[in-house]
């Protein structure tokens, strides 16, 4: 059979995989996305994405489909014996704050999540092609080939497996994935129909000998995600999940009739897995999402390091097909992320032992395992070789770059930060009217890759910054000027009212360079490096 050609092939379509393949065709990126099922699945598995995530949905643009399709997480009744011993809202207090506007995650089943993402994809040009099992790679200097059932083949300049847990692209690559499975902790899972119990609470019955979790699936009227320690035989071993099984669950844990819940399916078997790839690429090869690592549920980390995975390999993965950037770039994508999977690994391990210990008392439940930690706000890369300058009082290179409300100074309309940040730029901020020449240069040099704002002072306007900063259009170039009235902006970045202050933001928002006193060739180093060269 012919071999058809990509610049990227992304091999699996579950949320890592689609969000790549957003970030990658929204940058007019060659891309094909491939998947073995023969059809979408409908499973609602993972229930959503955490405040980091959400960040990174608003720039791919879905954020209010998502949010529509969805709800806020629910407060948490706990049983024991069959009684009523505690509401917990671990959530109650958290507030959006100018600089984190999602303060806490979200609940959307996976498919659903799925299906938003694919309508964007959608839009974007790119359909992901089913019944597409991946069999071989092979890779030279340039491409790499992909051999699928069938005697298909696909070149590509770099693939990257999305492909879950049981990753054919790892296991083609022959990359370690090290770590271990517990064999008593397992939990038997599935998407059930219940009539009864109030679809405002998230119900957690916990025995001594076992338990039972019930959480509405939002957008359904009688569905629910169920999760429960499982049967066993009379050696001790764990039954396969089933609908009769589930009703016997329900009925002992819950103590209220099996035949109340109606419908199972999607049923499967969890076992606590805790992996992680040894590396992340080989050659033109990429692993992300739980092809490269896996992680107890605890948290719901798993599918969110995906997305973020994705979020981070996008930009260099386009800098570099385009030339804009040397294949060095790519070498950035194992340094900063596989540290943030190593570390969620402890998360989640950390967060299951706590909740463990917490359902072996009445009143314990799965709030135990919600912790700051678990938002993904504070992930960020000082270590990064892509994390140039100094700091300010509250942020250094390689932190995620916040949010805050401003002005757009010409016109008088609200703009966020985030909102200026939205899309596959660069973002330079300039803070105070020494950074006018730097801005200018910067907008000027590097027109299409990088847009330029002067971060002015109350009202506006500081001695000329707007005009400064207006007169980086000669050619065209991305500019413009927010006002700070009320300082949030420099408040959430740490800088003084006369501090002159250079930030630059990564494609991916997280802070590439801090460069005090305006210094506009700390900027153009940064960027004529491909983002490589220290200044």
């Amino acid at each position: 059979m012919p071999k058809s050609t990509s610049t990227v092939l992304i091999v699996g379509s579950g949320p890592t995989g689609l969000t790549l393949a957003i970030d990658l065709a929204r940058r007019d990126i060659g891309i094909r996305i491939i998947d073995k099922s023969p059809q979408f699945p409908r499973s609602s598995r993972a229930k959503g994405p955490n405040p980091r995530s959400l960040e990174v949905l608003e720039d791919l643009g879905v954020i209010d489909q998502v949010l529509a399709a969805g709800s806020a997480p629910l407060p948490m009744r706990k049983y024991r014996a069959g009684e009523v011993i505690a509401d917990t809202d671990p959530y109650a207090a958290a507030r959006p704050t100018p600089d984190a506007p999602f303060e806490r995650p979200w609940l959307i089943a996976q498919w659903r999540l799925e299906e938003i993402l694919r309508a964007r994809l959608a839009e974007c040009g790119v359909r992901v092609e089913l019944d597409a099992e991946l069999t071989g790679l092979t890779q030279d200097d340039d491409t790499v080939t992909a051999s699928l059932t069938g005697g298909r083949e696909i070149a590509a300049r770099y693939v990257v497996g999305c492909d879950g847990g049981h990753s054919a692209v790892r296991k083609l690559l022959g990359v370690p994935f090290e770590g271990s499975t517990d064999e008593e902790q397992t939990m038997v899972c599935g998407d059930v129909e219940v009539t009864g119990p109030d679809r405002g609470m998230w119900h957690q019955w916990f025995d001594e000998d076992g338990g039972v979790m019930l959480c509405p699936i939002p957008g359904t009227r009688s569905g629910w995600w169920f999760q429960a320690s499982p049967e066993t035989d009379a050696a001790g071993r764990p039954l396969p999940p089933s609908p009769a099984g589930f009703q016997r669950l329900f009925a002992k844990h819950a103590r209220l009739p099996g035949e109340l819940l109606t419908r199972a399916t999607l049923l499967s078997s969890y076992r606590f897995n805790e992996r992680l790839a040894d590396r992340y690429r080989v050659g033109r090869v990429f692993l992300a999402g739980d092809a490269a690592h896996v992680h107890s549920i605890a948290g719901g980390l798993g599918m969110n390091t995906g997305i973020q995975d994705a979020y981070n390999l996008g930009w260099k993965l386009a800098r570099t097909a385009t030339g804009q950037a040397p294949p060095e770039l790519l070498d950035t994508y194992e340094e900063e992320r596989l540290p943030i999977a190593a570390r969620t690994l402890d998360i989640t391990a950390e967060r299951l032992r706590a909740t463990l210990e917490a359902i072996k008392e009445p009143g314990g439940g799965l709030d135990s395992a919600i912790t700051p930690q678990t938002y993904g706000l504070g992930d960020g890369y000082h270590w990064s070789s892509l994390a140039h300058g100094g700091s300010t009082a509250r942020l250094r290179a390689g932190d995620r770059a916040p949010d805050a409300p401003c002005t757009d100074a010409a016109t008088g309309a609200p703009r966020r930060l985030f909102e200026a940040f939205a899309g596959p730029h660069f973002t330079l901020l300039g803070f105070g009217p020494g950074t006018a020449q730097a801005l200018r240069a910067a907008a000027s040099a590097h027109d299409g890759e990088l847009r330029a704002y002067a971060v002015t002072g109350a009202n506006g306007v500081v001695n000329g910054v707007v005009a400064e900063a207006n007169g980086a259009a000669a050619g065209g170039a991305s500019h413009g000027a927010l006002a700070d009235d009320a300082g949030r902006a420099r408040s959430a970045y740490g800088i003084g009212p006369d501090e002159d202050v250079l930030v630059l933001i990564r494609p991916d928002n997280h802070v590439g360079l801090i460069a005090p006193d305006g210094d506009h060739r700390a900027v153009a180093a940064y960027l004529r490096g491909g983002a490589l060269e220290r200044a």
